[in-house]
């Protein structure tokens, strides 16, 4: 039985660049790949690499699970360049960022999206932490892939993790973009009271809108495009409880960091007051873009205004339409 071959000029152009054996066997490739790898970023990564093939993306997909502190973190990353860290909503899994993250990354930018623990395959205790240790997980990342300093582009809770990061490790952040600026003026009931009557492990965003009461959506957004949505409602309750106690200007700020805030007008779950806030308060440092017909999950209800605004704010060059 001949065994299943590997074009070796894919190892010489996606993984290190050495020279292999004409007829290598796939599963020798790849552990000899593996090896070399470990050799380079040490036992505590372990990754693997998909080629993509669409036209005017990026060639390559990595996922690694890099151990930090106490915690193991999925992360996805695209292309190469200056990174760009991409962090979800509370109880989220990074996906839905996906398309974001191909045409950054194919504006020559570098794309690390991290799955917070408890999403995804990230683990990590969420008993007595606060936003300040999902910071230190997410310093973790950009110091383990030894990437320099960083855009951070955070949705609803996950620009809160950005923000806090900013204050903690400003030397580790370039600009903070925040999808949905809640934290100052609160939404008329608490987030996450819907998600307490949850009887799943894990549910669609579709499910979390029409099932739980989620006030994701603007009435002109159809529930179904969350479909891509994953979130654990245990895990979005227990993400949202690392805020409470904490004050207000650790994270609200986000240091001395450029701010670029994108809301949607339709927004209950963070009121767009939230970002004219911030522009009142700190000035020129906050641009402030108000979309129309968008709620909270405004990155897949006006996806390509988002983009267009974020790339332009990151410094991706001529992303794809």
């Amino acid at each position: 039985m001949i065994p299943f071959q590997v074009d070796p000029s894919w190892y010489e152009k996606y993984w290190w660049r050495e020279p292999a054996p004409r007829r290598l066997s796939a599963f020798a490739l790849l552990r000899r790949g593996l090896e070399r790898f470990k050799k380079i970023q040490g036992s505590n990564v372990m990754t693997h690499a998909i080629r993509f093939h669409k036209p005017g993306g990026p060639k390559v997909q990595q996922h690694r699970n890099i151990k930090v502190g106490g915690a193991t973190l999925e992360c996805t990353l695209y292309g190469s360049g200056i990174p760009v860290v991409l962090l979800a909503n509370a109880g989220c899994s990074t996906g839905y960022f996906d398309d974001l993250a191909r045409l950054l990354a194919a504006g020559g930018l570098q794309t690390i999206s991290v799955n917070m623990r408890g999403t995804g395959e990230s683990r990590g205790s969420l008993d007595g932490i606060t936003v300040h240790d999902l910071a230190a997980d997410v310093a973790g990342v950009l110091e383990a892939v030894d990437c320099g300093p960083a855009h951070l582009v955070g949705h609803a809770f996950g620009n809160r993790v950005a923000r806090c990061l900013a204050v903690d490790r400003p030397s580790l952040v370039r600009s903070v973009t925040l999808l949905a600026a809640g934290g100052l003026i609160g939404p008329a009931t608490p987030l996450g009271t819907s998600f307490r009557n949850a009887t799943e492990v894990k549910m669609n965003g579709s499910d979390c809108v029409t099932v739980l009461g989620a006030r994701w959506l603007s009435p002109a957004s159809d529930p179904k495009i969350l479909a891509q949505v994953e979130c654990w409602p245990a895990v979005h309750l227990a993400h949202l409880a690392t805020s409470r106690g904490m004050a207000l200007e650790d994270w609200w700020g986000a240091g001395t960091a450029p701010l670029l805030v994108i809301q949607g007008l339709d927004d209950e779950a963070a009121p767009p007051g939230n970002g004219h806030a911030l522009r009142e308060q700190f000035g020129e440092r906050v641009r402030v873009i108000d979309l129309p017909r968008a709620g909270h999950f405004l990155l897949l209800e006006q996806p390509e205004a988002v983009t267009r605004a974020v790339a332009e704010f990151v410094g991706a060059g001529a992303v794809p339409r």
